[in-house]
């Protein structure tokens, strides 16, 4: 289960906040069942962010986040259909 919402306009996705998993043991756990998971399906797995895991044991306050994606908005200001009609540097174009 998870804390979180998400912001639309039509179908468009503007936001999405959500509250930080602060708790080492859970996260340690989901590194792992990640790690399983992308063996099973046979792709390269990633070592766990021990960095993370070292900063939640030492405290880690609640807190949450959310991210507004500026350019989801400029489009919908803009009119425009397709991000790459308001970002500066579209895949295609780099």
């Amino acid at each position: 289960m998870a804390d979180r919402f998400e912001a639309f306009w039509g179908d468009l996705e503007l936001a999405n906040g959500f509250h930080e998993l602060g708790d080492s043991i859970e996260q340690a756990l989901r590194f792992s069942a990640d790690a399983a998971a992308r063996r099973a399906r046979g792709q390269p797995e990633r070592d766990a962010d021990q960095a993370l895991l070292d900063a939640l044991c030492a405290g880690l306050p609640p807190c949450a986040g959310v991210a507004l994606g500026f350019d989801r908005v400029v489009m919908v200001a803009a009119g425009a259909h397709q991000i790459d009609d308001v970002i500066a540097f579209p895949i295609e174009r780099a």
